[in-house]
């Protein structure tokens, strides 16, 4: 849950005709989502009447290494140097990286003398349960705003983008990492080659690598469309990251699938050369079951859009009908996933009168391309609404225990993702 971590030579408008990755020639539509804008260029008040850029949101799978893809149509440092987004603003994402630092700490018996660094680190939510355990930690954060608080947490952040050249320089500098953490930043590099060839070179000979980035293979099958924007670049599954990994002479030695995002994946990576560390079984389930869904065939993946267009179609006709009913329905969250289902389904004020969110960093500002205006959560207790569409569906059970006190009115909460479900949050 971080912000982009890349530099490199993809960071001008691109058509995307071939792969990012491998260079094959594109052709296949993994789904159409029409124009929309940058998911997290939110709106202040007197941009409303100004020219909003839109581009198209159309990503493509590759038929060599069946990576899921859009273009780049902004410079990453339009979009990274300052971004909206902030980890800690999820008490349970906090949780996930405490209960990841406990494990892997003792996994890899990290102490005095071990070097962990976290590439796209944001605003120090994760390396900050390393300070006082003994090892020397280093966050790489290209977004100033995002360093600025992770230096105030205690957590020592390189503000720039990472790729082959910096990996060089902090080998000098530093030294080589026991481990490099980078958790949900490998959609937001548009330059592959550059970024998965810096962390060979940064990772130390018997180090390990572990990046978390939400399931190509849950997306599918839980028509969360609205995970893809342009801010990220590529949708990955394990056939697909195997592939870019081993032509920069890394492996991947195991992997866990965790209940993140709607359904993640940890890998655990490594030198290639490293013998001392064998495939696990849990490795060997999770090829088997993108093997199984057809991920290895492009047939799998020409069916997602009959999928995407039903969410769609229910969303909208909740919302049509709360309105001829009289109801009023607000948002809870101005996350990036719900820029992109808002823009896809049309939907504004009209239908949604306001969003709200836990960001201070939001408040007062315009959600893109819809201008949905967002407020402080309190703002529910003055509108009393009906129904509060959950639009980061990711933590639904956490948003959905905050909003118990919604009850007292008669609020339910609604979840748009994988399928429309109105919740009681009283018996939830």
């Amino acid at each position: 849950m971080t912000s982009l971590m890349t530099a490199g030579s993809d960071t001008a408008v691109s058509n995307l005709t071939t792969c990012r990755f491998c260079d094959t020639p594109l052709t296949t539509t993994f789904v159409d989502l029409g124009m929309s804008p940058l998911c997290e260029s939110f709106r202040r008040a007197e941009e409303l009447n100004t020219v909003e850029h839109f581009y198209p949101l159309h990503p493509k799978v590759c038929p060599s290494c069946f990576l899921v893809q859009v273009p780049s149509f902004v410079p990453v440092e339009d979009i990274f140097r300052e971004y909206a987004y902030y980890s800690s603003f999820s008490t349970s994402w906090l949780e996930h990286a405490r209960t990841y630092v406990e494990m892997i700490s003792a996994r890899l018996s990290l102490g005095e003398g071990s070097f962990v660094s976290e590439l796209a680190s944001n605003d120090g939510y994760l390396l900050q349960y390393f300070v006082g355990k003994g090892p020397k930690i280093l966050g790489i954060e290209p977004s100033y705003n995002c360093a600025k608080d992770a230096e105030e947490r205690g957590v020592p952040t390189l503000t720039e983008f990472f790729g082959v050249d910096l990996a060089r320089q902090l080998v000098d500098s530093h030294g080589r990492a026991d481990l490099v953490i980078g958790n949900n930043v490998f959609a937001q590099v548009p330059d592959l080659n550059d970024f998965v060839g810096g962390m060979a070179i940064f990772l130390a000979e018997g180090g390990t690598i572990t990046l978390e980035w939400p399931h190509l293979l849950r997306l599918m099958a839980e028509n969360q469309f609205d995970t893809v924007y342009h801010e990220h670049y590529g949708y990955f599954s394990l056939l697909s990251t195997e592939a870019i990994f081993a032509a920069h002479g890394l492996k991947i030695y195991d992997v866990e699938e965790l209940g993140t995002h709607g359904g993640s994946l940890r890998i655990y990576g490594a030198h290639a050369a490293n013998d001392a560390l064998t495939e696990t079984a849990r490795l060997h389930k999770v090829r088997a079951d993108e093997a199984a869904a057809g991920l290895g065939r492009l047939a799998a993946y020409e069916g997602f859009t009959a999928n995407v267009e039903k969410v769609k179609h229910d969303l909208l006709t909740f919302l049509i009908q709360a309105k001829r009913q009289g109801k009023k329905v607000v948002g809870y969250g101005a996350p990036g996933k719900g820029n992109t289902l808002l823009n896809y389904c049309g939907t504004r004020t009209d239908l949604i009168e306001f969003t709200v969110d836990r960001n201070p960093y939001k408040h007062g500002l315009f959600t893109p391309g819809t201008n949905i205006p967002i407020h402080a959560p309190e703002a529910l207790d003055a509108a009393r609404p009906d129904y509060v569409l959950i639009l980061p569906w990711n933590l639904k059970r956490e948003i959905v225990a905050q909003l118990h006190y919604i009850t007292e009115w008669g609020g339910k909460c609604v979840v748009p993702i994988p399928a429309l479900e109105i919740i009681d949050p009283s018996a939830a």
